[in-house]
């Protein structure tokens, strides 16, 4: 399969998608921490951890009430996928999940880097999207970050989608992570399709079972007027469950890691110091010169040659094409 075509298949299956370097340290981090319940912390890591695996991967949004003037509700969407979800950090009180398409049959078989997330204990900050391209890093209150975790999920580029907070619960084998309202870009199902609402205010839900885990989305999309008007368009439910499988081989996945972790991590590295140590807040161009950043970071993903310098000229290079002023 040519690149052209797996780029658009990333357009197509990319979902809705911190940094491997923790925030600086603020003053209110500095103050004596409260002592860690280690049981409850080691339950909500062992259901992190738990995410991670081969898997069968059904991806199903629904709109259900018009909440405009003669809104009529689109059709349901429906796809599919074999999905390999890989811990490429685990420090205790951070975890990092890197999800790599593995589609198609022994003949045809193409790899597609998907989306990250990454998980953070009791968090001093979060990067939250604000709409237009622009995301912001917010401090998390003491109260609000006491035995919660962040979410933070980047695109298939690893640059930032979106961000929130909240706790684990455990009721036998199943655990189950509500986030507060968190604010995202427009899924890449609709964002080439529709331009009749700016943002999704979402809260997230992941339950993990026995058989696997399910992504659960209560979705608003929203309407962002240039008078500043924050404007409810509809309701949409968004169900990703992903179950377990061993009848699908993930081995061209686990093969394009070992190839290009590397590349990755300093692409990685590059956003970290733009996402947690450059200013408060980003914002990045859809598209220059035609180009689109995640083709442009695939395209130095699959040289068959790593220089680390090189790779961080060169991702600086691109990255720097596509920031703007906030």
């Amino acid at each position: 399969m040519n690149i052209k075509h797996s780029l658009a298949l990333a357009a197509t299956f990319a979902l809705t998608a911190c940094a491997t370097t923790p925030p600086p340290i603020t003053k209110a981090d500095a103050a004596p921490a409260p002592q860690r319940d280690t049981t409850a912390f080691n339950r909500d890591r062992t259901a992190i951890l738990a995410m991670a695996g081969d898997y069968r991967v059904d991806f199903d949004f629904r709109e259900t009430v018009a909440l405009a003037a003669n809104y009529k509700l689109h059709e349901p969407h429906h796809s599919g996928a074999t999905e390999w979800v890989n811990v490429i950090e685990d420090r205790g009180d951070f975890i990092s999940l890197q999800h790599i398409l593995v589609m198609g049959d022994d003949d045809d078989r193409h790899v597609i880097k998907h989306w990250r997330q990454d998980w953070q204990y009791e968090p001093a900050q979060i990067v939250s999207f604000r709409g237009e391209e622009q995301w912001e890093r917010v401090d998390i209150a003491a109260e609000d970050r006491t035995g919660a975790w962040s979410q933070i999920v980047y695109h298939v580029d690893d640059s930032p989608r979106y961000g929130g907070t909240g706790r684990w619960t455990h009721d036998g084998a199943v655990a189950t992570w509500t986030s507060a309202p968190t604010w995202r870009p427009l899924p890449r199902r609709e964002y080439t399709t529709r331009s009749d609402y700016q943002v999704l205010d979402v809260i997230n839900r992941h339950i993990v079972t026995p058989a696997g885990w399910v992504h659960e989305q209560d979705n608003t999309k929203r309407i962002l007027a240039a008078d500043g008007s924050i404007t409810p368009l509809a309701k949409e439910l968004g169900v990703n469950t992903y179950t377990r499988i061993t009848d699908h081989d993930f081995t061209a996945g686990r093969d394009y890691w070992q190839r290009t972790a590397p590349f990755w991590r300093e692409v990685r590295a590059a956003w970290d110091a733009r996402l947690w140590r450059g200013p408060a807040s980003l914002a990045m161009f859809e598209t220059v010169d035609d180009d689109l950043l995640y083709e442009r970071m695939f395209a130095l993903a699959n040289a068959r040659s790593f220089d680390a310098a090189q790779v961080r000229a060169d991702v600086d290079r691109e990255l720097r094409r596509f920031e703007r002023a906030p």
